[in-house]
């Protein structure tokens, strides 16, 4: 398999830098994708990706990780909502937050839950951005399966959704405060001045120098206290490195 041409194919077509990610899973994935619609070849999966927009979507979706639910890790969110009481709402009248490869925008509004909890009449910013417009879409819609919502406690359940048939439909007061924004890690300017970054799961995919420069353009986009909220699969063993002291197992503290 040239996995080479295809990565640079993926460039030029899609604007997505695969040599980022970790070849031995890259070469699995693709080779999984490639099994289950049938082809033998490189040059086959490319022309079936070039005329078959549904395809299209599936490698994009299967590529850039799509899997997300409401409060992932409930007593993580738990540490993070103290962190956020305790440490960033008393300094701040009002947060700047980056939901980063925030998928199908359940961590974002998770997060809009929160604040609307403990400082509901200030005004917050989050914005949550992602690779795929696609996903983008969907996230704006705020509408969810069951599955998606199954870590929502009941009160928020009620507070925060209306339920219409099979699907959980989020209420405008927590979309309005969320503003989706298609955004590359890899390749895209970071804005600045956040005092809470939230990326979760998706580093771990990519080699360890793309990691690196990630974890340290978040550390130059937080302000000072500002905190790193990653994944329960993630620590970052040389966070030092990158201006950051631990303020609890998966919280990072930029110094």
């Amino acid at each position: 398999m040239d996995l080479e041409y295809f990565k640079e194919w993926v460039l030029k077509e899609f604007g997505i830098d695969l040599k980022a990610y970790k070849p031995t899973q890259l070469h699995r994935r693709i080779l999984s994708l490639m099994s289950r619609v049938g082809v033998n070849s490189v040059e086959e999966y490319i022309e079936l990706l070039k005329k078959d927009r549904e395809q299209r979507q599936r490698f994009l979706d299967f590529i850039t990780i799509n899997v997300s639910e409401f409060f992932r890790n409930p007593e993580m969110f738990d540490d993070l909502k103290d962190k956020i009481k305790i440490e960033l709402l008393p300094k701040n009248k009002s947060l700047k937050i980056w939901s980063a490869a925030c998928s199908i925008g359940a961590e974002p509004y998770s997060i809009a839950m929160i604040l609307d909890e403990l400082a509901p009449a200030k005004r917050h910013t989050i914005l949550a951005t992602d690779i795929d417009s696609t996903i983008l879409e969907r996230a704006k819609r705020g509408e969810y399966s069951e599955s998606e919502i199954k870590n929502v406690e009941k009160k928020r359940l009620e507070r925060y959704f209306n339920k219409q048939e099979d699907k959980y439909i989020i209420n405008n007061k927590i979309k309005n405060m969320v503003t989706f924004k298609k955004h590359d890690l890899i390749l895209d300017r970071y804005d600045t001045d956040f005092d809470l970054i939230v990326c979760r799961n998706v580093v771990i995919y990519f080699n360890g120098d793309v990691k690196d420069k990630i974890y340290k353009k978040f550390s130059e986009s937080l302000n000072k206290d500002g905190l790193l909220f990653v994944g329960a699969t993630e620590s970052i063993y040389n966070y030092k490195d990158f201006g950051f002291d631990k303020a609890s197992t998966f919280i990072y503290r930029k110094i």
